[in-house]
């Protein structure tokens, strides 16, 4: 897959995210510290999410391109525990994830109005 491929699959994928309270509690832990490395157990205690919910939201949101990944490089037998992996936003994805959080917040404190509106029996 060629770079300029790349970018419009990531660009395809990142308007596919879904943003729900949950996936929102995630972000606003990842925006706690914008720049930095996160690992999921830090997460977890952020959001409140328990792992069988927080991994898979990571999954996403890596498959589109909001964060990246990486494992760090330690012995595990010295630090007698296995390798964290590390989250990060990326650039795009901390753009991504301010703009669907303030989004959500309007939603909530009825700022937002649909670009239509709705008449409940007929038509606008």
């Amino acid at each position: 897959m060629s770079r300029l491929d790349m970018v419009r699959y990531t660009r395809r994928m990142a308007e596919r995210v879904n943003v729900t309270v949950t996936v929102a509690k995630v972000i606003r832990g990842l925006l706690e510290d914008p720049t930095g490395e996160h690992y999921g157990f830090a997460l977890m205690d952020r959001s409140q999410l328990g792992s069988g919910t927080l991994y898979p939201v990571l999954a996403r949101l890596e498959a589109a391109g909001w964060i990246e990944s990486c494992r760090e490089d330690i012995d595990p037998a010295v630090e007698k525990r296995p390798p964290r992996r590390y989250y990060r936003l990326t650039p795009d994805g901390l753009a991504y994830s301010r703009q669907a959080l303030a989004e959500l917040s309007a939603v909530v404190s009825g700022e937002w109005a649909p670009s239509r509106p709705v008449v409940a029996g007929g038509s606008a």
